[in-house]
Order: structure tokens, then C-alpha cells, then sequence
């Protein structure tokens, strides 16, 4: 049975130069009141419109051992001058007392999928043996509080890492310290916040720069930036390890087959070793993660047999590929959750899901934020593959979304609506038994609640 006492107060003053009240251990760490259970360590941030201090007897009520704390309370606590400070500091500590090893994963597209199945892979051997960051615990306080939930004996820690903005990728994958550092996909995600591509590009590449002595770097072969990430990596990595479809790839698909449930039955060869599994998440860019995942666990000294394994078993995560059947009156409609987030690379990914997809195809799009002057360039450039997945209605979402309805006007059958309660609404009207919907846009649009809502359906 492995330690459940995560850290004890003494390590905790250690680690962040604080002073302990009393002695005491705890078994999770959070930031979030909400989140807070029995056992847990409570840092109370204090940001520019909330202050976690105002939460202590909340946490405690729900169950907290201890909590971070600079200013005075009666509750068990280690008292610093910066909470945020000491929150890196923890994270800082976990990852050097931690003796296995580290993969960290960024790119535009596929990210959390990417890290989630990486977890499955790596954990499936001996379950219990991996940490990931969960959700997409991905910036500046997501990393280090998932480092700082990392147990000392974990073998495998799996983080994910973001950035919309230069240089913070180079801050973070210094406190991951990753051995392997992955490059999921580049595409136009952020555009807002920088002048080009290959702008994401060097951002994204930034992620090599905290690998080990002797770490791995992973580089998409089929991305038209393979080459900048090959000189960003150079410095820093001891070995760059190409993944993906096309010949030369050094993990790369040799065959695929789509799967009578939608997924792939996939033959990989890397090295002179071939490997053939089935992946349960239907799409070309799962085929692509799927090279980047044995590639990442073959680094790590990983099971490939495992991953594949674990990769046949993975079930769609929520907001991102979970699936369900929403009941209807006179049956069911398969509904496709897509809703957490979206730019115009996982709007084409997708949308090419869908279009394998028997019945009436429905697409609720929200708009895509944060791209910038390039804005209804990309929103009107997914018109070509919403009539390609042969979309029968389109829910269009968002003021944004106004140069895509311009594109589409007769090509296919829309709505374009100014929120998602109104196309809750509007969906409402239409859906038939024996459609099958993708729900997508930018997490800000709020379409999880149309997802919710067809949810509901399912449970009743």
C-alpha cells in the first residue's frame, strides 16, 4: 500500500520557508475552497478579485488538515509571506524529491486527451504507480499545484502545460523539470496574442527548454513546423524523437483501419519493432496522438504493449469527445461533447468525426475567442468542412460567428443565435431520433450547458 500522507506540515515549512502552528499531515492539496475534503491542504491564494483567506472555516468545515496561510488564523496552518510563492515552492519540492520519471505535454490541439491517455498507458502496469495533472490544470497555478499533489513515490508524472502568451511555457516546463517534453500539434490557437503560426510555434517550443541532462524531445513529423521545433529542442535534448502519419516519421502509422464502434485498428512500427493495436477514440488526429503517445512511453521506459491496451479502453473525456445517447420522445440521438474548447484545427478534426457519423448530422458551433484580426477568416473557413462532414443543420453561436454564417449561406441549413440558451432552444426544436449532434466552441460560450441539458435527457 503506497504513503497516503502527501506531506506533513514540517515538510511544508521546509519547502516554503514558512513556520508550522502545530504539527499535523495532509493527503491532497488544493487551492480551491470548493474542492476541498477531509485531509486536504488548503493554500489560500489571495488574487486581484478573491482572497482564500476569506474561506478558511469553510475549508476546514469540509474537512481540511492544514492550510497555507500569511495572515493569522486559529486553524492548523504554516504561516509564509506569499501564498502564490509558496504554491511554486511546494511544487518545487515535490518534483525534487520525486525519483521517476517526468513527461510534460503542450501543443495547440489534443493536450489534455493527449495527457490523459499517457496517464492510462503509464499507470495501467501497475495501477496507482502514475500522477497527472487533472482538468487542465495547465498555467501558472494549475502546474504547481499539480506538482505539488504529486506522491513522492510516484514512477510515472504525467503534466500537462499552456501558454497564450511567450515565455510562459519556458516558466513552466522549468518547475516540470520533464525527461520527455512532447509538442502535440501547432495550429492557429491564440492568434490574438501573436503574429503568426510560427510565433505559437517558438512559444510552443519553449518546452524544451526544462528537459533533464539526457531528456527526450517529441516533434510532430507531419506539421509544417517540424523543422523550427527540431532547432528549438537541439539545444536541450539529448535525443528528438519524430511522431505521425507520413513515412519517415520515427513512431509513425503503417496501417489503419476504421473499427466497426468508429475507432482505429492501428499497425505502428518505430525502430524495427511493430506494434498493432486498436484505438477507442474515433478520428485521424487520435491516430496521430496515438504515435506521440508510444513514443512518450518508449522514453520513459514505459509498457507498449500496455499503452496499446490502455489506448483500446479510453473512454472520451467530458467537453472532449465523451459520447452519449440523448432519450427522445420516439428514441435516442447520439450526441458528440466537444464543448470545452475550439480553434480551427480541432473545429476540422472533429467535424471530419462527425461526418463518419450514420443519420442526420447536427453541428452546434460556438464562436472561436481569442484569434484575433484573423478572427472571420478562420470562423468563415470552416464552411468547406461543415459541407464536407455533410452537416444537414448547423446551430451557429456567437457574434463571431457571423462571417461563417455569410459562408454558409446556401450551402447548408442554419441558425445563427446569440447564445447558448438560445440554441438549447433551438436544438430542442429539431432533434430527431437517429441524429447524431457535435457540440463545439470556445469554453467561454458556455455550450456545456446545451451538453448538460441533452444530458439530462440521457438520465431520465
Amino acid at each position: 500500500m503506497r504513503d497516503v500522507t502527501l506531506w506533513t506540515s514540517d515538510e511544508i515549512a521546509s519547502a516554503t520557508g514558512g513556520q508550522p502552528s502545530v504539527a499535523f499531515d495532509v493527503s491532497g492539496v488544493t487551492f480551491d475552497s470548493r474542492e476541498v475534503g477531509p485531509g486536504d491542504l488548503f493554500l489560500a491564494l489571495q488574487g486581484e478579485t478573491t482572497d482564500g483567506h476569506r474561506f478558511l472555516d469553510q475549508a476546514f468545515a469540509q474537512g481540511a488538515a492544514g492550510a497555507v496561510v500569511s495572515e493569522p488564523t486559529p486553524h492548523p496552518h504554516v504561516r509564509v509571506a506569499d501564498t502564490t510563492a509558496a504554491l511554486d515552492a511546494l511544487g518545487t519540492a515535490a518534483r525534487a524529491r520525486m525519483n521517476g520519471k517526468v513527461i510534460g505535454v503542450t501543443g495547440s490541439v489534443g493536450k489534455t486527451g493527449t495527457k490523459e491517455a499517457l496517464f492510462a498507458a503509464l499507470d495501467r502496469v501497475d495501477p496507482g504507480c502514475a500522477h497527472r495533472s487533472v482538468k487542465s490544470y495547465n498555467n501558472h497555478t494549475g502546474v504547481p499545484l499539480s506538482l505539488a499533489r504529486m506522491p513522492r513515490d510516484a514512477r510515472f508524472g504525467v503534466f500537462e502545460m499552456g501558454m497564450n502568451h511567450a515565455g510562459e511555457l519556458a516558466q513552466l516546463t522549468r518547475l516540470v523539470r520533464p525527461h520527455v517534453a512532447m509538442i502535440t500539434t501547432i495550429a492557429p490557437a491564440h492568434m490574438g496574442f501573436f503574429a503568426s503560426e510560427e510565433a505559437i510555434a517558438d512559444a510552443k517550443g519553449e518546452i524544451f527548454q526544462g528537459l533533464e541532462p539526457g531528456g527526450t524531445a517529441i516533434v510532430p513529423f507531419d506539421s509544417p513546423h517540424r523543422d523550427r521545433l527540431v532547432a528549438a529542442a537541439r539545444p536541450f535534448a539529448a535525443k528528438i524523437v519524430t511522431f505521425g502519419l507520413n513515412d519517415g516519421a520515427d513512431f509513425r502509422a503503417v496501417e489503419r483501419m476504421r473499427t466497426r464502434t468508429g475507432g482505429t485498428f492501428v499497425t505502428a512500427r518505430f525502430d524495427a519493432r511493430e506494434l498493432s493495436f486498436t484505438i477507442a477514440q474515433p478520428g485521424e488526429h487520435w491516430v496521430s496522438n496515438a504515435m506521440a503517445i508510444l513514443a512518450a512511453v518508449d522514453a520513459a521506459g514505459g509498457d507498449l504493449e500496455m499503452a496499446g491496451l490502455a489506448l483500446a479502453e479510453m473512454g472520451g473525456l467530458a467537453g472532449r469527445g465523451a459520447r452519449f445517447m440523448a432519450e427522445l420522445p420516439d428514441g435516442e440521438a447520439l450526441v458528440i461533447d466537444e464543448s470545452y474548447n475550439a480553434n480551427p484545427a480541432s473545429m476540422r478534426a472533429t467535424l471530419a468525426v462527425l461526418a463518419n457519423e450514420p443519420g442526420r448530422k447536427i453541428a452546434v458551433l460556438g464562436e472561436m475567442r481569442e484569434l484575433g484580426e484573423h478572427s472571420d477568416t478562420f470562423h468563415a473557413g470552416l464552411a468547406e468542412p461543415i459541407a464536407a462532414a455533410g452537416v444537414g443543420y448547423a446551430i451557429l453561436v456567437g457574434g463571431a460567428m457571423g462571417a461563417l454564417a455569410n459562408a454558409l449561406e446556401g450551402k447548408v441549413e442554419f441558425v445563427h443565435v446569440p447564445d447558448a440558451a438560445t440554441a438549447r432552444e433551438r436544438l430542442h426544436a429539431v432533434l430527431a431520433p437517429g441524429d447524431a449532434v457535435l457540440v463545439k466552441g470556445s469554453n467561454g460560450v458556455r455550450l456545456s450547458t446545451v451538453v448538460a441539458a441533452l444530458a439530462e435527457r440521457a438520465m431520465a
